[in-house]
Formats: structure tokens, sequence, C-alpha cells
């Protein structure tokens, strides 16, 4: 299977797990790249200003109004720096990267697989997974995608296009012969149409039966959505191709190798606040964050 490295959609973490496989053969071989030095324009040390790319419209990760998790995080890392915080604001959609870090307009990009290619990654500080979602007053307990119920129930997964850059969820699928009227497809790109919690407001209204969603995702409206929601862990096995679980980062430049330290000692220093904030929006997380 192949993947785009170029296709990063910052801040929609369903799509981002696609990225997993490339950034997973990036950690493998354990390849750091060269040390840099710290490029000549970096405004956080010039103005004591750090800039970061953002999506402004994709909650629970950030919008305009700064009002999610990764915007709490960019202050408390700005915080920790002695720097203001200021926002390039860029969609979730194919050349984010290169829209933003790339072209120079900020300085990190928040939420991203460890180990991701075109960028340099902090360590992490949280790890997930994709979640089966389902209303608890059902009583599915769905607990793998090898429930032969689930050849009949009505399905959400977040889809992205091109089948090679679909969510490890409708990969997994697919791979399992479920297939059809009864898989409904939820867009991965966001806009005024298309929001990142349709897919629990579907569930929640009975559209659907059942919902696979990143964690974070699903976390943060199943709490807001009114109905009680049941979420288990997909598992491993379930996914032989792509993983459903893993690390997310911080990403800089390659060249802002100081900056990109910096971080890692925050985000060390800081865990027990991060986790807090974490925990503020539901975000289930698992395990070691590696």
């Amino acid at each position: 299977m192949k993947t785009r490295p170029e296709i990063l959609l910052k801040g929609a973490i369903v799509a981002l797990a696609v990225l997993a496989m490339a950034a997973a053969r990036v950690e493998a071989q354990g390849s750091p790249g060269p040390t840099i030095l710290l490029s000549p324009d970096s405004m956080w040390k010039q103005k004591h200003n750090l800039r970061v790319c953002a999506d402004p419209e994709n909650l629970p990760f950030s919008n305009r109004n700064r009002e999610g998790f990764d915007n709490k995080i960019a202050d408390l890392i700005a915080h920790e720096l002695g720097d203001s915080v200021s926002y390039a604001w860029w969609p979730s959609r194919r050349g984010y990267v290169r829209n933003t870090l790339s072209a120079g307009t900020c300085d990190i990009v928040i939420g991203i697989p460890v180990g991701f290619d075109p960028v340099a990654t902090s360590k992490p500080y949280y790890r997930s997974t994709y979640y089966i979602v389902t209303r608890t007053d059902k009583h599915l307990d769905i607990k793998t995608l090898d429930d032969p119920r689930l050849k009949t129930l009505r399905i959400g997964v977040n889809l992205l296009g091109e089948d090679y850059t679909n969510t490890p969820p409708a990969h997994a699928l697919s791979a399992h012969g479920i297939v059809g009227r009864n898989v409904v497809g939820f867009s991965g790109f966001y806009d005024e149409e298309h929001r990142p919690g349709e897919i629990i407001d579907s569930l929640a209204k009975g559209s659907i039966d059942v919902a696979l969603v990143w964690g974070p995702l699903a976390g943060y409206f199943a709490k807001r959505s009114g109905v009680p929601m049941t979420m288990t862990p997909l598992p491993d096995q379930d996914s032989p191709d792509l993983p459903f679980a893993y690390g997310v980062a911080i990403g800089t430049r390659r060249a802002d190798r100081e900056l990109l330290a910096l971080i890692d000692n925050i985000l060390e220093q800081k865990k027990p606040e991060i986790d807090k904030i974490l925990m503020e929006y539901n975000v289930p997380t698992i395990g070691a964050a590696h």
C-alpha cells in the first residue's frame, strides 16, 4: 500500500492516521536526520512570538476562537517559552504543511503522527486509537470487526476519497468484507456542510448503529451528544495494514532544532498539565505515548 507523505490534514486527526504507516517506517528506521542549527528567520526567537499552524474550524482540536485542546497546549508551550501566540489559519486539506509550516508562516504544527517525514516531530504528548462507538441503550456490545452483526448494521466511518488515502477503519472494514449500503461514509474534509461531529450526531439520532471514530473526536462529541455512548477500542488485530493507535506529536521545520528541543523539554516537564487539558476535552488515551 502506498501513502502520499504530502497529504496532511492537521487537526482532522481522523485523516492523519492515514500517515501512521509511513510514520512507523520512519520511526523504525531510527534515522533522526542531520543536526541543523536554528534557522535564522525563526520568529519565535526574534520576536518572542510563537506562530502556530491551525485549522480555524475543527473542534475539539482548534478553532479561530482558540477553544480547542491544541489551542490550550499551544498557549502552555508559548507561556513556557516566554512568548505570545499568533496563528496561521489554514483549513485541513491536502497541502496543509506546504502552505503553512513549509511556507514559513508559522513555527509549529500541533497534532501530527510521531515520525511524520515532512517535518521534525517532538516526543508524543498523547497516544490514542480508533473506537467502536454505539448508543449505550442499544446494548450492542461490539468489540471487534469480526462481529457478524456488522454485516447488517449501519456503520458510520470517516472517508477521504481515493481508497489509498482512506482512514484505517475504512480499510479494515473492506478487509473484513463489510462493504455496501450498510457502510455510511462521513467526510474527513470539513467545511460549512460537513462538521467534525456529524458522525456522532448521526449515531445519537439513530441514523447509524455503529460509528468507527478517532478517539479524541469520539470522546469529545460523545460527551456532548446528550445520549449515553459506549466506546470500545478497535483491536489492533482488526487492521493488518494500518495501525489504529499511534502517538501524536508537535512538528517543526527540520532546521528549528533548538525550538524542537525546547518543546520536548516542555512536553516532559508539563505532562501533568497537558494530561489535564486532554481530560477536560474527554480525549481517551491508551498506553504510553511513544
